[in-house]
């Protein structure tokens, strides 16, 4: 057993300065995956920060009709905050799609975004993995990649981004708050998660000891008629095979605005603006979103085991448009309950 020492937090300044001077640091939140991964010795930090005591744990609208979530709210909260579900039902409806309902209650927003890919290599400690060790080599490639992704990859990881709610939020154009050694920082939610490239163990840009703090989505009023359509093998907590989070704007048959992002195909939350692109402007009918969808996946290169998903996406890119244009995808009752098992 390794020793780990372990220190609480009381404020965010404390916080950080005690991370960022101590490279061996990490924080410490909901930990439902970090604990994982400490077991399964993919993670060796010599001392954990908890972080839970800080004042992070707000839900509250702006004037302007936006959102401002604290980076320790819970996913469960977050999906059962009434603002939430009026102004932005595909993030409410991507949370309570993911994981189980006791992991919503423990799991934080900012670790959300933050988790780890779910390729078995990189969590099998013996494999090599260019995201876990760089330079080892990407297992995954010509190994087991059914899960895998079609876009977005490189010759060095093909690992996909697990959340659900963060490809709502990429959707939505959130941002990303942080607090770090050299100040408060703000990032564009396509800034924020970096492709694998060259670098696939570098996830995000922050530096270490910088912290989440919050997550803000301004106001979009096409979101009001949104929703989050998660494709997986089966009912109960499991990842996309495919997912969109999207919303639409239909004005006399002609579509007037659309957000959409895609999830389990790519190894970030992905946008989709080349469907969105197409989109605008054109008639709203079967063939333009059969169309918009081939244009998304244009790009993709899948293995022999997961070159189902370009199909598959294509095919729930059209079906969740298709559910919002008939009127079937708005809206959420304002008093959930606690979700359904996932």
């Amino acid at each position: 057993m390794r020793p780990i020492t372990y220190l609480r937090a009381t404020d965010t300044a404390t916080a950080v300065a005690a991370v960022s001077t101590d490279p061996t640091s990490d924080f410490l939140a909901g930990g439902t995956t970090e604990v994982d991964l400490l077991r399964q010795n993919v993670l060796n930090p010599r001392r954990l920060v908890d972080i839970n005591d800080l004042p992070l744990a707000g839900i509250e609208g702006t004037p302007e009709g936006g959102l401002r979530i604290g980076a320790l709210a819970r996913m469960s909260d977050v999906a059962a905050a009434t603002v939430v579900r009026e102004r932005f039902p595909l993030i409410a409806q991507a949370l309570e799609l993911g994981a189980s309902a006791q992991l919503r209650n423990m799991a934080s927003m900012g670790g959300n975004l933050l988790q780890r890919v779910r390729c078995s290599y990189f969590r099998d400690a013996e494999s090599p993995c260019n995201k876990r060790d760089p330079g080892t080599g990407c297992s995954a490639i010509e190994g087991f990649s059914r899960g895998h992704a079609v876009l977005g990859t490189s010759e060095h990881c093909i690992a996909t981004h697990p959340s659900d709610v963060a490809v709502a939020l990429a959707a939505l154009d959130a941002r990303v708050h942080t607090l770090g050694p050299n100040g408060e920082r703000a990032y564009a939610f396509d800034d924020f998660f970096l492709l694998p490239g060259d670098s696939p163990h570098r996830e995000h840009p922050m530096e270490h000891g910088e912290l989440i703090t919050a997550i803000e989505v301004p106001a979009a009023p096409v979101a009001r008629h949104s929703l989050y359509l998660k494709v997986r093998d089966r009912e109960s907590y499991e990842f996309a095979l495919v997912s969109v989070a999207a919303a639409l704007s239909v004005v006399d048959g002609t579509i007037a605005d659309v957000r959409m992002a895609l999830g389990g195909v790519a190894t970030k939350p992905w946008r989709a603006r080349r469907a969105e692109d197409f989109l605008i402007g054109a008639a709203l009918n079967r063939d333009n979103l059969a169309l918009a969808g081939r244009v998304e996946m244009a790009d993709a290169r899948p293995t022999s085991m997961n070159a189902f998903k370009v199909e598959l996406a294509q095919r729930a890119i059209v079906r969740a448009l298709d559910t919002l244009s008939d009127g079937t995808g708005t809206g959420l009752a304002p008093r959930p309950g606690t979700g359904s098992p996932s």
